[in-house]
C-alpha cells in the first residue's frame, strides 16, 4: 500500500487550501478532511464514514484516511468510535 492517496478528478485541492489554509489533511493530495483541530478531526471522521464520501476513494485510500484521522484524534484528545 503506497502512502500517497490518488488524485480525484471531482475536487480541486485549491478549494481546500482556500477554505482551511495550509493545515494537515487526512487526504493531503486532494486537500480533503482537515485534521488540525479537535473539531476538524470529529468532522473528518463523520464525513469519511458516510458511504457516499467513502465511495469516492478506493478501499486502500479510505483505510489511509481513517488511519490518519485516528492518529490525529489521539493527538488532539478526541475519542472516536471505530467502525
Amino acid at each position: 500500500m503506497a502512502d500517497r492517496i490518488e488524485k480525484r478528478d471531482d475536487v480541486s485541492p485549491k478549494e481546500g487550501l482556500h477554505e482551511y489554509g495550509n493545515v494537515e489533511y487526512a487526504d493531503s493530495t486532494n486537500k480533503k478532511y482537515p485534521i488540525d483541530t479537535a473539531e476538524h478531526v470529529r468532522a473528518a471522521w463523520s464525513y469519511i464514514n458516510h458511504k457516499d464520501n467513502a465511495a469516492k476513494y478506493d478501499r486502500d485510500d479510505v483505510t489511509k484516511i481513517k488511519d490518519r484521522i485516528k492518529k490525529a484524534a489521539k493527538k488532539h484528545g478526541v475519542e472516536i468510535n471505530d467502525d
